[in-house]
């Protein structure tokens, strides 16, 4: 007997033919004898009709009110689970956030969970119970006040109820069957990883991969909980998230990544003296806005250099209006926006300790003729700025210089 928990994003539960689906994949785990928590997102599409809701509502609305609106999808596919398991049967009850609790600070619309009180909840686990939990949300214990946990937040509450509940594992059924080398829709050849480790998982999602929510990855890695990705459609094996130890061999690079969501700015002959950066950066960081990749260069004119940084899509008009709000500290004499640029990053954690994996990819896309306009690296990946037209002979000529090619 082993302690699962399953966690079916909203296409997994799009419908009543699906909710049914779902619970016969549930069924089968507790017919083979396992101890079974379910985490359920909103149904596909919900959570976006509440929050246009929400906002049709009020100009300025109240955040924990927004908080006690949205998550009420997760309440209804909780529901609706429950009801469907025990028509088959099986012994089941739905669980809110605030029932088991699931605590967190009062960070409406982005709390971040703070601990789990699973006492009553393992206990009825153990008497051959399945707790279908609603995910995505949790209680702010002084004011009593329902919260939501941002984006993707159902793959963080399933795996801390997984450390929490100390399961075996945590299944993560999704619609696509696993995490690949690259985008199959892209690169043909790509090919789906039996494992992968914390670290590659935690850059990938970082830098573009929509499998998994950074905060779930992060949460998994620090409790040591074993996550696998599976489709919610084909029973198939899924690819295992785990520590680096438990991956015999590494390869030296696991994937190829890319992210559209990338705007490029650059501040021209900015005067080069100390604490330029902080003037740029620190409006910015106060604006909420998140810069990525920084390049620094040394101007055509003497004594001044030129910057240039990335930041999201949606944040260049914000960006470029804080730029121009604080021009007389900065004291540049032109700033330039480009929006038609990606960011494509190659990832393995068999970088440390094997050299020319940069020279690789950079001679690989010179060979292709696709100019690199910025560089980041860290100790297990490398990024680099591209012109978008050029992101699908990226991906297919990086995935196969590295070896990454299906047989």
């Amino acid at each position: 007997m082993a302690r699962i928990v399953m966690k079916f994003g909203g296409t997994s539960v799009a419908d009543m033919d699906r909710i049914k689906k779902v619970a016969a994949r549930v069924k089968a785990e507790v017919d083979a004898g396992n101890e079974v928590a379910v985490v359920v997102s909103a149904m596909a599409g919900v959570t976006n009709q509440l929050i246009d809701l929400t906002r049709s509502a009020a100009r300025l609305y109240d955040l924990r009110e927004y908080d006690a609106v949205v998550s009420s999808g997760e309440n209804v596919t909780a529901g609706l689970l429950a009801l469907v398991l025990q028509d088959l049967g099986v012994a089941a009850r739905s669980w809110q956030g605030w029932q088991i609790p699931v605590l967190t600070d009062a960070s409406h619309g982005s709390a971040r969970i703070e601990g789990i009180e699973t006492e009553e909840l393992a206990r009825r686990l153990t008497s051959g119970e399945v707790a279908v939990v609603a995910g995505f949300q949790g209680l702010e214990p002084q004011r009593q006040r329902i919260t939501t946990l941002g984006r993707g937040g159902s793959d963080t509450s399933a795996v801390a109820l997984a450390a929490a509940l100390q399961a075996e594992r945590c299944d993560i059924f999704t619609d696509v069957d696993g995490v690949y080398t690259s985008d199959p829709r892209i690169v043909s050849r790509a090919r789906k990883l039996d494992k992968i480790t914390y670290e590659e998982m935690l850059e990938m999602a970082s830098l573009g991969a929509k499998v998994l929510q950074t905060r779930s990855v992060e949460m998994a890695m620090k409790h040591g909980v074993r996550v696998q990705v599976r489709s919610s459609f084909e029973e198939l094996p899924g690819t295992l998230v785990v520590d680096e130890d438990e991956i015999v061999e590494q390869a030296i690079v696991s994937g190829v990544t890319y992210s559209r969501d990338e705007a490029k700015i650059t501040l021209r002959s900015v005067p080069d003296r100390p604490g330029v950066a902080a003037s740029i950066f620190g409006p910015l960081a106060e604006a909420a806005i998140n810069v990525d990749m920084i390049v620094q260069n040394i101007s055509s004119k003497e004594k001044t250099t030129d910057l240039t940084f990335t930041v999201p899509r949606g944040d260049v008009a914000r960006a470029i209006a804080v730029l121009e709000k604080h021009a007389d500290s900065i004291n540049h004499e032109a700033l330039s926006a480009e929006e038609a640029v990606v960011k494509v990053s190659v990832i393995g954690v068999g970088m440390r300790s094997h050299a020319g994996v940069a020279q690789t990819m950079f001679s690989t896309l010179a060979e292709k003729g696709i100019n690199i306009e910025v560089i980041t690296t860290s100790e297990i990946k490398i990024s680099v700025l591209i012109a978008e037209e050029y992101l699908e002979l990226a991906l297919r000529s990086l995935h196969s210089a590295y070896g990454l090619d299906k047989a």
